[in-house]
């Protein structure tokens, strides 16, 4: 899979217009192709994509059915507008609005009630990497939200890792930091569903993945394709990173 998140990029007008040159554009990709857009867009550009290999995501969900949360937008809200899929956990979500393991639980068994795929961010922030710390803190995240699940329910599930530290930083984890951590992001998986299990879980790999550096990261057996942030916002960068997978 490959996944953009367009963040809070992007008026309607624009977003259409990047939506519809993706349309055009990609027609048999080798693998799947969803773009997170803001909630504005999502009714807009799923009608638009629709009968399309492009699948639209929305960037979040509120961790409650319905009710007086003014500003709030429900799972069933988002399923309404015909979007499939919700990145949940993103990095900036826990560190700007103090998304904690439990919301986030909350979140993911809401989107998969109302039949949305959630795509649940994992990763350390560069204190913990240097500290060595990531193997312990990607755990703790799974641990803490997604892996009380059962093996059906996570049969929808993708994974993203996302180095906090090379999100939007221009630095980028190597292929073998990435490699390594999906590798043992799938051995955890192992241990709680089987190998089976862990074999058909697509890993992402997000963190300054471009149109440059897409091929060699995606050539990683445990990556199986990126959540890309700025390189999604031109369609040139998002159409050379899908045909990299």
């Amino acid at each position: 899979m490959v996944a953009g998140n367009w963040k809070m990029n992007k008026t309607l007008q624009e977003g259409v217009a990047l939506a519809t040159e993706l349309k055009q554009s990609v027609k048999n990709p080798k693998c799947a192709v969803v773009i997170g857009t803001p909630f504005i867009h999502l009714a807009t550009v799923a009608e638009l994509l629709k009968g399309t290999p492009v699948k639209v995501a929305a960037e979040n969900c509120a961790d409650k059915v319905s009710g007086a949360y003014t500003g709030e937008v429900s799972a069933a809200m988002v399923a309404s507008t015909g979007a499939e899929y919700c990145i949940l956990g993103h990095s900036e979500r826990r560190a700007y609005y103090h998304e904690t393991p439990e919301i986030l639980r909350e979140k993911v068994l809401l989107a998969l009630e109302n039949n949305l795929k959630p795509i649940f961010c994992i990763g350390e922030v560069k204190e913990e990497r240097e500290a060595g710390k990531q193997n312990e803190v990607v755990k703790a995240q799974l641990e803490g939200s997604v892996f009380n699940l059962s093996a059906e329910q996570w049969a929808n599930i993708t994974l993203a890792y996302e180095p906090v530290w090379a999100i939007g930083t221009g630095l980028t984890a190597t292929p073998e930091q990435a490699q390594e951590m999906h590798a043992y992001i799938r051995s955890l998986i192992a241990e709680k569903y089987g190998n089976e299990v862990a074999d058909n879980t697509t890993i992402l790999y997000g963190g300054s993945c471009n149109a440059k550096n897409a091929a060699e990261l995606f050539a990683n057996p445990d990556v199986d394709g990126g959540l890309i942030g700025g390189a999604s916002l031109k369609a040139p960068d998002f159409l050379t990173i899908i045909e990299a997978r």
